[in-house]
């Protein structure tokens, strides 16, 4: 009997750690802290790799250069008129650097909360111009020339 209910019990744990691990990230908007609403993003793109990342909160983009050239491509046209050919700021500030205005931006979710959802300021929602995966790429290409201490650097951390 006691067999029995510890193997009961071994298995509704293990149910439970697999379901956890499982579980995708509640993304949130920057400013409110609202869930966003992830139906109404512009579709395209590799549902695979955004789903990967809705699972780790990593992007899985990060350090491929194939997908960096894409993210600054994408850069160019939809985010350096504010941000600067070379991220480095100008009606919007500088994104290669150690300095975040929110400072949930220096993890991969953060930096995709604040794209997807916009921010204060003149920083509108995205996710009427780009898809998921495109912002993925564009953060790809943030990540890749970022200047700072590796030690800020938050998406380098396993």
């Amino acid at each position: 009997m006691k067999k029995n209910k510890l193997l009961v019990v071994a298995a509704v744990s293990i149910a439970l750690i697999s379901t956890a691990a499982l579980a995708e990230i509640t993304f949130r908007n920057t400013i409110t802290g609202v869930p966003l609403d992830m139906s109404v993003a512009k579709s395209g793109g590799n549902e695979a790799v955004f789903n990967q990342f809705k699972e780790t909160g990593k992007n899985p983009y990060n350090g491929d250069k194939e997908a960096v050239q894409k993210g600054h491509d994408l850069f160019m046209p939809a985010c350096s008129g504010c941000h600067g050919h070379e991220a480095e700021g100008k009606l919007g500030p500088g994104l290669a650097d150690d300095y975040w205005t929110y400072p949930s931006a220096a993890t991969d979710q953060g930096l995709f909360e604040v794209l997807f959802g916009g921010a204060n300021g003149m920083m509108g929602p995205q996710y009427v111009n780009l898809s998921t995966d495109e912002m993925l790429l564009i953060m790809s290409w943030i990540r890749d020339i970022y200047k700072g201490d590796p030690k800020k650097a938050k998406w380098l951390k396993k």
